[in-house]
């Protein structure tokens, strides 16, 4: 079977290693355009093309796909029987969607329906899913709303979006792999989506990491929790931003304004949330390393009646 893979970030790289790794013929590995990190001016591939780079897999990295003839063109002349996506972070034009023999797979990280979109592992974390997964779906021109071919579970817990891309990154690759013969062979069964349960996980902005100390501390916590590593859960110490890495919530009530800190020692910041206590374990004052609450109050003092988030 000759496959095209389309995908940019790590999760889709941990997908390519694993379909490369199942032998298959990948004829091309096409991710987005080389892009500036952190303010500076230096190009830093893609995940997938320096995975694609190390398996001798050529690359291309379009600017735009939509109405791009010569892209359109080298697809074409190679005769793909399947595109696989994960995470391309570009709609695929119905000339590409119909290019190959088999169509194109799409492997998407939440069982579908639930959080389709761009960002659905953070999501099911923030929204306190118990579980999630990876769903196998052929595309089409709605937004994850093609057949689905196959799902495959596993538990939230309390894992940080950055872990559970990782877990989820494996499951996908290897259900894809699993699935090829039935592909090839025309004989999988497809699955409808009910549109009716169907939510959306829009992509996080640097925004949706503050934290609002009026909600509870387990909500906090698992913004906590959605946002890492990117944007970060975030708040306010005179004027500075202090992001907040590890956090638990706690049953202890207080009446205290939300925000406040209400202790601070050896085991934690406490600090007042919707009328209860958020325990802080791990934070980052500018410009410094991620520390334990311990370590930080060494060198910083946080009295109580301190208020965050202003």
């Amino acid at each position: 079977m000759k496959i095209v893979f389309m995908g940019t970030p790590q999760f889709a790289a941990a997908v390519l290693a694993k379909l490369a790794e199942s032998g298959c013929e990948i004829g091309y590995a096409v991710s987005q355009p080389d892009r500036a990190k952190n303010r500076g001016k230096k190009l830093l591939p893609t995940p997938v093309k320096e995975e694609a780079d190390k398996r001798g897999i050529a690359v291309l990295q379009p600017e735009k796909i939509k109405g791009n003839d010569e892209f359109l063109n080298t697809l074409k002349e190679y005769e793909p029987d399947l595109i696989a996506v994960a995470a391309y972070g570009k709609i695929l034009p119905k000339e590409i969607l119909e290019l190959p023999r088999f169509g194109c797979i799409n492997v998407h990280g939440s069982l579908l329906p639930r959080h389709r979109g761009a960002a659905p592992v953070q999501r099911a974390i923030m929204e306190g899913d118990e579980k999630t997964g990876v769903t196998l779906m052929y595309m089409a021109e709605g937004l994850d709303t093609g057949d689905m071919i196959a799902k495959a579970e596993t538990e939230v817990g309390r894992k940080t979006t950055g872990e559970l891309l990782e877990e989820l990154a494996a499951i996908g690759g290897e259900l894809l792999v699993a699935k090829l013969p039935e592909i090839a062979g025309g004989n999988i069964t497809r699955e409808k989506q009910d549109d009716s349960q169907a939510t959306y996980a829009d992509m996080l902005s640097k925004e949706d990491g503050r934290i609002d100390f009026e909600d509870t501390p387990e909500k906090i916590e698992r913004l906590i929790r959605g946002t890492a590593p990117w944007p970060g859960a975030y708040t306010y110490f005179n004027g500075e931003m202090l992001k907040i890495w590890a956090a638990e919530p706690l049953d202890t009530k207080t009446d205290a304004p939300s925000g406040t800190v209400v202790d601070a020692g050896k085991s934690g910041i406490d600090i007042a949330a919707g009328g209860r206590v958020l325990r802080v374990l791990e934070l980052q004052a500018p410009g410094k390393r991620r520390m334990s609450a311990d370590d930080y109050l060494r060198g910083n003092k946080f009295a109580k009646g301190i208020r965050l988030g202003e």
